[in-house]
């Protein structure tokens, strides 16, 4: 089994029910187990501003997928949730990005872990944070450090 760990967030409809939603999609999905989920936050759009306040957590998975059959599958989840992607960093139903899959350093057409822009996003280490305190991001440092350094909340 490895660990993985995915960053969900919606600001379209209601966010709270699109991500419960989610999480019960991919615990009915063979190989894939809940772990842990964090706290849910309310928080500040990143990029594109002029957009409602996204709602942001983390989950822990157990899972028996490969990195990229578990993307896939996070893919498949956010279009079933109506996910559409036309503008970068905009508005959307759902968001759950793979943030970590165990220790992996993998960089693929589709596919980098750790996810590229984690060690920027205060939104995104401070649910990592909640699940596990001694979490560190491979070649990265710590989840500890890296939000000392931002000054996240």
């Amino acid at each position: 089994m490895s660990r993985a760990y995915v960053g969900v967030g919606a600001n379209l409809g209601n966010p709270e029910a699109s991500i419960h939603r989610a999480l019960e999609l991919l615990s009915q999905t063979a190989g894939i187990r809940l772990a842990a989920v964090s706290t849910l936050r309310w928080t500040e759009p990143v990029g594109f501003k002029d957009q409602p306040r996204f709602l942001n957590g983390a989950v822990a998975l157990e899972t028996e997928l490969s990195a990229q059959a578990l993307l896939d599958r996070l893919l498949e989840v956010e279009q079933e949730l109506g996910r559409v992607r036309n503008v970068p960093n905009g508005p959307r139903t759902i968001d759950l990005d793979l943030l970590l899959y165990d220790q992996v350093e993998l960089k693929l057409p589709g596919l980098e872990l750790p996810h590229p822009r984690l060690h920027l996003r205060c939104f995104a280490l401070t649910p990592l944070h909640e699940l596990d305190a001694e979490l560190t991001i491979p070649g990265r440092g710590s989840v500890e450090l890296l939000r000392a350094r931002l000054h996240c909340d």
